[in-house]
């Protein structure tokens, strides 16, 4: 049933306008963690809300990208994209001007709500549009270096405002962002005729993956705030576990499912979900700690501490636009995400000699280099095999389990690693007597033990890249040795060779 479609003429300005929206989103997630301190100081946040201004955003965001993704697919991506975009300006709007806590935290739920639409729909709009191999390869290059750099730069910028300007730019910094991404997709973005999922919304299916996807990241948060085997906790991985395997068996009967249970059951596409998801919590909880670190330990700036990352970006950049998309049509996709996730771990590997005194530019900035040109290599075959081949009706939820899959490794990269570098470091000051001349010795000791865990969890996405992922290369070439069958959704609009993503 597939049938040429014209691309679009202006699609490498649409480019432009869709990496906005993503990069607006990525950054989001770090931006206000440099600005929290100054916001809990002058809105009054207690101590136990805190982490809320973090949390509403990633609940919402976590738990309705599904929904966000379908949507978009039914509604059309580029309505979608475009009420996200206003959505997400206004709501950054209210949280910049917000007078107490309640008025923050309604605007972070907010902002991830639209977040939450606009994600999905700016990743299916760049499948749909890109579909020649070695343009798909340039377009993903681009997109990949953001998705991943992304949070990064949220740290950049979030140090800059906040030290320059003030707290409430790292939300308002979203408004002209959002306002240009949406005059640009009014004028240059299209739909792709004949791509529209007809079919009614399965609400059950929102339902029941809203609040699994809700209680599963909830579970994560409170693990990292009150422990593993707190009342709380476990009743959230317990409902979790209860709503979505719910949402699997309501998935198998309807008759048109949320999330068509092929999305998630074919081999290739299965392995870039787990293997991200994975690599995802390695490189989360490495934020979390290196920041730590540089501010804490060293006494660094926001800002010196947001440009210390500056050369993981453009490790990652570098790896996405110039490894990644010039070599994503000539070798198999698993040739550059096992490698690529090896890198980064022997990246990771170097911050595990981290000490109190350890030198910037003999330790650290080597591994972040490595850590993002790994990151960045592997990234870029990864978010084009997860929408590549796939039916173009069914390209917004594909791209939200993307998401959804990064999402759910950053809440668990920053609750697991930071459980671990909690008890090494209480282990550590404890045999030493508590000496509190010791106490920067023991943090960086927990902060290195945790990092050996983010070395063995970026091995792990290695091996599972390996091993699941067997599909071709990227322009259509044939699989490699013991491929499994191709997939057999083969209603969609787009000559693409569907060869499993």
């Amino acid at each position: 049933m597939s049938e040429n479609v014209e691309a679009n003429p202006r699609r490498w300005t649409a480019l432009i306008f869709i990496s906005l929206a993503q990069l607006m989103v990525v950054l989001d997630a770090t931006v206000v963690n440099i600005a929290l301190p100054a916001a809990q100081h002058d809105l009054g946040i207690s101590d136990g809300n805190r982490q809320w201004v973090i949390t509403a955003y990633t609940l919402a965001f976590g738990g309705l990208l599904l929904f966000g993704g379908r949507l978009a697919d039914i509604a059309g991506r580029k309505r979608i994209f475009i009420i996200g975009l206003l959505g997400f300006a206004a709501a950054s709007a209210i949280g910049g001007i917000a007078a107490n806590t309640g008025m923050l935290l309604g605007a972070r739920a907010a902002q991830g709500v639209f977040g939450a639409m606009l994600a999905p729909a700016a990743l299916s709009l760049l499948a749909v549009t890109f579909t020649e191999a070695k343009e798909r390869a340039k377009a993903f290059g681009v997109f990949g270096a953001i998705a991943g750099g992304g949070g990064a730069i949220g740290l950049i910028l979030g140090g800059v405002l906040t030290e320059y300007l003030n707290w409430r730019w790292a939300l308002f910094v979203n408004i002209p962002i959002a306002l240009i991404a949406t005059a640009g997709a009014y004028l240059v973005i299209h739909d792709v005729p004949g791509a529209r999922n007809r079919n009614r919304l399965d609400i059950p299916g929102v339902l029941l993956s809203t609040a699994g996807l809700v209680a599963l990241v909830y579970g994560f948060t409170r693990a990292e705030s009150d422990g593993w085997t707190a009342a709380w906790t476990v009743g959230s991985f317990v409902a979790a576990a209860v709503l979505l395997v719910a949402f699997v068996l309501v998935e198998s009967m309807v008759a048109h499912p949320l999330l068509p249970l092929r999305v998630l059951t074919e081999r290739n596409r299965a392995g870039v979900y787990l293997a991200l998801g994975i690599a995802v919590i390695g490189m989360f909880g490495l934020f979390l700690f290196l920041t730590y670190y540089l501010q804490v330990v060293k006494g660094w700036s926001p800002v010196v501490t947001g440009l210390a990352f500056l050369p993981m970006i453009v490790g990652m950049i570098t790896g996405s636009t110039q490894i990644g998309a010039r070599l994503m049509n000539r070798v198999a996709p698993r040739l550059l995400m096992g490698p690529g996730f090896l890198v980064a771990g022997l990246g990771l590997l170097i911050l595990t000699q981290m000490k109190v005194d350890s030198s910037y530019v003999g330790l650290i900035l080597p591994g972040l280099v490595l850590l993002g040109l790994g990151m960045g290599t592997a990234f870029m075959p990864a978010m084009s095999l997860a929408t590549y081949g796939v039916e173009p009706r069914d390209a917004g939820v594909a791209s939200a389990m993307i998401n959804t899959s990064q999402q759910v490794g950053g809440s668990i990269g920053t609750a697991l690693l930071n459980t671990v570098a909690a008890s090494a470091t209480t282990a550590w000051f404890v045999e030493r007597g508590g000496n509190p001349a010791l106490i920067n010795e023991a943090a960086v000791h927990g902060y290195a033990t945790a990092i050996w865990w983010a070395v063995g969890v970026m091995a792990l996405a290695a091996l599972i890249a390996f091993t699941f992922v067997n599909t071709g290369r990227q322009d259509g070439g044939a699989a490699v040795s013991g491929s499994s069958s191709t997939d057999d959704e083969d209603a969609g609009a787009i000559p693409v060779p569907v060869f499993a993503h």
